[in-house]
């Protein structure tokens, strides 16, 4: 087991649904920091696939084997929410360089709003550079195979809202 160096850190995301990456990042993170906050934000405008309440339950399943993470709603400012979670942390995954454009902009404005509060980034592994919720669902909704790229029970779950068993 490799020694924590930090104490809390926040990985935030709509998380609709968790993939298969988005389980590597949290993970991995758990390797380095004491506690990790997974933060689902609502993303009322994102027209998400499934309920806030939906993805707290498929993700909350999906880590259930990492003891030192924890899933919660927020819908307020990642900042505040990682100061109210004691975090002076957030991770965020990138695949690819449009990931980072977007991300480093986040980073500098959360940097500005709490300059306490660090962003690490920590690259996608490479078997999941491609994968995106997005993608997923695209996949799922035409009933194609998503085994590979989200865990049993959110493949379970997709099936479901698409009618396929």
């Amino acid at each position: 087991m490799k020694e924590v160096l930090m104490p809390i850190a926040v990985c935030p995301g709509s998380f609709d649904p968790i993939t298969l990456g988005h389980l590597d990042i949290i993970e991995r993170a758990t390797y380095i920091y004491t506690s990790v906050v997974v933060g689902i934000a609502g993303s009322p405008a994102k027209k998400p696939l499934f309920s806030l309440e939906e993805r707290l339950d498929l993700t909350r399943e999906a880590l259930k084997g990492l003891k030192t993470v924890k899933v919660e709603p927020f819908d307020r400012l990642l900042v505040e929410f990682a100061r109210e979670n004691g975090a002076g942390v957030i991770i965020k995954g990138l695949r690819a360089i449009s990931d980072f454009e977007h991300e480093f902009q986040m980073a500098h404005l959360n940097k500005n709003l709490d300059s306490g509060i660090e962003t690490v980034f920590m690259m996608a592994s490479p078997e999941f550079m491609f994968l995106s919720s997005s993608a997923v669902k695209e996949i799922a909704q035409y009933g194609g195979d998503v085994s590979d790229f989200v865990p049993a029970n959110v493949e379970a779950r997709l099936r479901t809202k698409y009618d396929q068993g």
